[in-house]
């Protein structure tokens, strides 16, 4: 009894297709599927770089696998987005620390002979990628708050409610003079 309960452990949901219809069947774990370490370490590996190819790579798994996992296992796929959100909100930290600093490029001067006759660093900053991301940053907020749904703006303290309750209870008085007059 106590190896079919240890064998039992081990077993995993599957589906199986059969004829034309699918089917839950319980199965041996793969051993070269994915585990918790490994989704951790694709997970991270996908926050660092925003490449599920390398993420995928790194945890040692092929890449096809992630995208199956990620449309068959819904919390599986958010992590993977919140992953993504990780490390696009890093690249753009080091993009806005680019444009508010700049970056140093060295300018040689050579003489005829191709040795150094003189250095000059310049600091330049690169003015599309700020642009790019002030709309990137502008288009995220009005996604926000146009999906923004039962959050922030659906919220019966804010002002939105406060004023829409506001016009109902006006609307509610002008009928009652009218009734009462």
């Amino acid at each position: 009894m106590g190896e079919q309960t240890g064998t039992r452990a081990r077993l995993v949901a599957r589906r199986q297709r059969v004829g034309g219809a699918v089917r839950a069947q319980k199965g041996k774990a793969r051993k070269d599927g994915w585990t918790k370490a490994k989704e951790r370490l694709f997970l991270e590996t996908l926050a660092e770089t925003c490449n599920a190819s390398e993420a995928a790579r790194a945890a040692g798994l092929c890449r096809a696998s992630a995208y199956r996992r990620r449309q068959g296992d819904a919390g599986f796929a958010r992590a993977w987005d919140e992953a993504l959100d990780v490390g696009y909100a890093e690249i753009e930290a080091l993009l806005m620390r680019e444009v508010l600093f700049g970056s140093e490029v060295e300018e040689l001067t050579l003489d005829g002979e191709g040795a150094v006759k003189g250095r000059k660093i310049k600091r330049t900053r690169n003015l599309t990628v700020a642009l790019r991301l002030l709309t990137l940053h502008r288009d995220r907020m009005e996604k926000r708050r146009a999906g923004a749904g039962p959050g922030e703006a659906e919220r019966p303290d804010s002002p939105d409610a406060i004023a829409r309750v506001k016009d109902v209870l006006g609307a509610i008085r002008r009928r009652r003079a009218v009734v009462e007059a």
